[in-house]
């Protein structure tokens, strides 16, 4: 007993020590959260000093609303140290509250400030920022007359729908250089006479001017390379292309391998004569897919010549036998409802799903249909096999729960009708089975009559 008491007294010590620990992280918390908002406070003025009363809105809104949820906090801890006593288990329900709030309260200053921080370092280095972008403009000012000479020498070797892409790029490119000159002395006098917002907006779009001038020109000179590799790429498919198409010609020849070859012949004989401006890009897109296509129709032949493809009429035996099954399978266990165990019933579920999924698959009714595609017929075939198998095996589950449901002979008392115990118990004579077969047969012949009829 004093064991029992003495493990009680130590709980007790663990949690008034807990209690104690909640308590001062209660308040350090309070005292930290409330002297972030004040530092918040002050960085929101400068904020909107810098970027304008719009542009810092989230967190003016994020502080008003930690203002109002910190005053719930400081009236908790009121609570605590009133004159009203309170139980353990009330104070350290409002410190773990206290706790919750002020963490709330930092995580959601966290988010806001640094969500402006760059924002606001950027309008700091705004001078330094105006400056950089004058001197871009300028550097990139001296590529555009080479991006214009380019552009013309790649006019005479290549297609107007080839060069498409980037034949605006230099004009394009000096209008925004043009821009971004024009919006950073915008930014340099908004912010001069105080109206920082504005100042900072024409600042950004000055600066991605810069940006988007600098891509504009760079893709000419990438598209030159990519162009005369193109070309190396494209002469090399070439040459492979006319030797797959002799490979090709001894493979088995399938609709689809015929139809694969006519078009990579097609598009071989689409390639422009020597010194006709062209579309590298496109042409080598063209005989890569034209080539692809062979190969898929190639391996597919080959797939099919090592593993035959089973005759129209085996699938439509296939077929016909899943619907005997399912059929022979339903009327066993719509007849024997109160005896058919789950497990039967699955079976037939799932066979009746796949003969469904069997439907779908061909796109038609599957008894009815007259022919299938060499693509459908293997699938077609397996799928119709498995709905056979499993109403199969749902009939021999589902005799085997009518088996088990059946009255045996020594549960009516003792010997069945026609039996009698002799030497070793064993069953004698041959009254019971003669029995049986007369009542089967006159149930069978009842059965039988009721259809005809």
């Amino acid at each position: 007993m004093a064991g029992f008491w003495g493990k009680r007294k130590r709980e007790q010590e663990e949690l008034t020590a807990q209690d104690a620990d909640l308590a001062r992280q209660a308040q350090n918390s309070l005292v930290a959260a409330d002297e972030r908002i004040r530092v918040t406070t002050d960085e929101l003025v400068f904020a909107e000093a810098e970027l304008g009363p719009n542009a810092t809105k989230e967190l003016r809104e994020a502080l008003d609303a930690v203002r109002t949820h910190l005053q719930e906090a400081f009236h908790l801890h009121q609570l605590n140290h009133d004159e009203i006593p309170d139980t353990p288990e009330e104070l350290r329900t409002r410190n773990a509250r206290i706790a919750q709030l002020c963490e709330w309260a930092e995580q959601l200053l966290d988010d806001r400030t640094t969500a402006l921080a760059e924002r606001i370092e950027r309008a700091r280095r705004a001078p330094e920022i105006i400056a950089r972008v004058r001197a871009d403009a300028a550097r990139l000012r001296l590529r555009v007359p080479d991006a214009r000479s380019t552009v013309e020498r790649l006019g005479a070797r290549y297609s107007s729908h080839a060069l498409s892409q980037v034949v605006q790029n230099p004009a394009e490119a000096e209008q925004l250089l043009g821009f971004a000159e024009h919006s950073a002395g915008v930014a340099e006098r908004r912010r001069d006479a105080g109206q920082r917002e504005q100042a900072n907006m024409a600042l950004e779009a000055a600066t991605e001017s810069v940006r988007r001038a600098e891509t504009l020109l760079d893709a000419v000179e990438t598209f030159e390379v990519e162009a005369l590799r193109a070309e190396s790429t494209l002469a090399a498919i070439v040459e492979d292309s006319r030797d797959d198409l002799v490979v090709a010609l001894r493979e088995p020849q399938t609709p689809a391998v015929s139809k694969a070859i006519g078009e990579l012949q097609a598009a071989l004989a689409a390639l422009p004569a020597a010194g006709v401006n062209t579309d590298p890009f496109e042409q080598l897109t063209r005989l890569r897919e034209a080539n692809s296509a062979l190969d898929a129709a190639i391996a597919t032949a080959r797939e099919r010549a090592a593993r035959p493809l089973p005759p129209l009429e085996h699938v439509r035996h296939a077929i016909d036998d899943a619907d005997r099954q399912l059929a022979v399978a339903r009327d066993v266990i719509a007849g024997h409802r109160g005896w058919i165990g789950a497990d039967a019933r699955t079976r037939l579920a799932e066979a009746e799903r796949v003969r469904a999924d069997l439907d779908r698959y061909l796109g038609t009714s599957a008894a009815a249909v007259t022919t299938i595609d060499e693509d459908h017929r293997e699938q077609a075939f397996a799928m119709a096999r498995r709905s056979a198998f499993l109403a199969s095996e749902g009939l021999q589950l589902a005799q085997r729960d009518i088996d088990a449901a059946r009255p045996q002979p020594d549960q009516w008392g003792g010997p069945g009708y026609g039996q009698q115990a002799g030497w070793g118990g064993g069953r004698r004579g041959g009254g019971g089975d003669l029995m049986g077969g007369i009542l089967g047969g006159l149930v069978i012949g009842s059965l039988l009559d009721g259809f005809m009829d």
